[in-house]
């Protein structure tokens, strides 16, 4: 026993040897910090974060399945529409059940192969949803500019070619960040003020100097963000040019009624994004209270948003999903 003593105490010195760099504890899993600080609402907020998810989950899925059923709606605009409710599917799933999870029970321990993770789908699907809205603006310039061309144009390969195109670029996009974060070991402190992992308290939490890598990530954010945006304000630059010079009124508004829905996603979306992630002192971590906040709006209310909009805004689907609830009556009878 004394033997078996001597070295478990030999190996513990040697392992904590290897977690010590100059002094400093290398940290091997962190602590995602959460709702901690509110013991008191942590039901509340699972019961309300719980209901808004199941509601989420439900619309996306309502759209996609209506969207595949119902030959009308076999159009580019809702092809990408059936891939944005997809993409808000999976964004939700790299999130949500953890931080419900984590609202029901005390541990808050996450491993940093497992928070990597998270970032990756997180950043990944984040960059996607830009280049999408950007995508299906476009496609609504297509569609009001060149009616007579939209056809050809945004055929069945160039849409899958450029949706393939849209995914690619943002996990691309995701792999550069999260292996810069990820790329020196992490010391001090393992607590993540977060509940999940995000780029700017993961990064406060690293042995190296940040501030280079906290640079490039901004300037790379502000690549992908407002080149996206302002790619779509150049589309809807010409698609007001071309609505304002149509003689109908009533044509007028069905053209402006299309873009209403999409335009109410991108402002919502680039907004919570150009607040998280466009300012200088990101690099510091922000404001962990103000961030949590903000988080929680666009990871688990913007998800909400694009079954709500589209499906009370959009008279082509709101007709699909009758005529869908008709048949359901019809074959239950």
């Amino acid at each position: 026993m004394k033997l078996s003593h001597s070295i478990y105490s030999v190996l513990s010195s040697q392992a904590s040897e290897k977690q010590q760099d100059n002094g400093t504890w290398l940290v091997t899993e962190f602590v995602l910090v959460g709702f901690s600080n509110l013991p008191d609402l942590r039901t509340t907020l699972f019961v309300l974060f719980f209901l808004t998810y199941l509601v989420t989950l439900s619309g996306n899925v309502t759209i996609i399945t209506i969207i595949h059923a119902d030959r009308t709606l076999h159009t580019p605009m809702y092809r990408f529409l059936a891939v944005l409710s997809l993409s808000e599917t999976s964004y939700t799933l790299v999130t949500i059940p953890n931080m419900l999870a984590r609202l029901l029970t005390e541990s808050q321990a996450i491993s940093i192969p497992g928070c990597r993770a998270q970032m990756f789908f997180f950043l990944g699907l984040g960059c996607s949803h830009c280049f999408l809205l950007t995508l299906m603006g476009y496609d609504r310039y297509v569609a009001i500019c060149h009616p007579l061309r939209y056809l050809v144009i945004m055929r069945p390969t160039v849409c899958l070619c450029l949706g393939a195109l849209v995914f690619c670029s943002g996990f691309s996009v995701a792999s550069i960040e999260t292996s810069m974060i990820f790329s020196s070991p992490f010391c001090g402190s393992d607590r993540v003020e977060h509940f999940f992992c995000d780029i700017a308290p993961v990064l406060k939490l690293s042995c190296s100097e940040s501030a280079g890598k906290a640079l490039a990530i901004f300037f790379l954010s502000i690549l992908v963000v407002l080149v996206s945006f302002l790619l779509i304000l150049l589309s809807y630059a010409f698609i007001v040019a071309t609505i304002v010079r149509m003689p109908s009124a009533a044509g007028r508004r069905k053209a402006f009624s299309t873009c209403a829905a999409h335009l109410t996603l991108v402002i919502v979306h680039f907004g919570c994004a150009s607040i998280i992630y466009l300012r200088p002192e990101s690099e510091s971590g922000g404001e962990p209270g103000r961030d949590r906040l903000v988080a929680v709006f666009y990871t688990v209310v913007t998800p909400l948003l694009n079954p709500v909009v589209y499906t009370l805004r959009n008279k082509e689907v709101r007709v699909a999903l009758r005529r869908a609830l008709a048949r359901s009556r019809g074959d239950f009878k």
